[in-house]
């Protein structure tokens, strides 16, 4: 009887990441490398014999791209594919579209520390009147501007991350399903701080590489029993 599985794949290289700037729910393309990166994926479960029966997405064209891509280099395209802005990455605030050295330098090395890799401590806000803000792009326009950040913490990612996995992912994998899980890298590991019922202190080195897949198996109560990260 085939168990349940969820694979787990960061996004490839955006052209954010490329130029060292923090991203957030900034909507950046695929760099070239990310690409490769995006393909590679679809060749490393070609590899493992891994088909999904189901793919899931952020709202965010760097992984809604790096799922097509994977797919297509698996010849997989026929799967459906739903999408959730829950899946999104950390909203970073007033960082968004900046250099991460250049905020380093300006708030110290530990403030930085605590925002990036804590749990709890989100950067600072944008204000409301900023063009940036959620609510005023359209594909937003229908979620109700209560539930649209304009910072988080990783706890906050974590919250409506595993609210999304609960209410729709978690039902797949009682069907036994293989599913495909295309995110990001604080949306991803707030996910896996939960399969794996990790302290805030422990996710704090929990780092997530572009274009790394993992893949968990789990038994009839959805523990898991197994994890492994699947080499490029």
């Amino acid at each position: 009887m085939q168990k349940a599985r969820l694979i787990l794949v960061r996004h490839g290289e955006s052209l954010y990441n490329q130029h060292n700037l923090f991203t957030g729910w900034s909507d950046v393309e695929l760099s070239q490398k990310g690409r490769e990166e995006a393909k590679e994926v679809g060749s490393v479960l070609a590899r493992h014999q891994i088909y999904p029966d189901l793919c899931y997405t952020s709202w965010l064209k760097r992984a809604i791209h790096t799922a097509e891509l994977a797919l297509c280099e698996l010849e997989w395209e026929h799967i459906d594919v739903k999408r959730s802005y829950q899946l999104n990455e950390r909203h970073y605030g007033a960082w968004q579209g900046r250099d991460k050295d250049a905020i380093k330098q300006e708030y110290g090395e530990a403030a930085f520390l605590a925002v990036r890799r804590g749990y709890d401590t989100p950067p600072p806000a944008l204000d409301e009147s900023d063009a940036r803000v959620p609510w005023r792009e359209q594909k937003y326009a229908k979620i109700s501007r209560k539930l649209l950040p304009r910072s988080e913490s990783l706890k906050d990612t974590k919250k409506r991350v595993v609210a999304y996995y609960n209410k729709e992912i978690a039902l797949q994998l009682q069907e036994n399903k293989t599913l495909l899980i295309s995110a990001h890298g604080n949306s991803l590991r707030a996910l896996v701080m939960h399969l794996e019922q990790m302290s805030s202190e422990e996710v704090v080195t929990l780092e997530i590489p572009t274009g790394e897949i993992m893949v968990y198996t789990f038994d009839t109560t959805l523990h898991i029993i197994h994890k492994e990260v699947l080499l490029r």
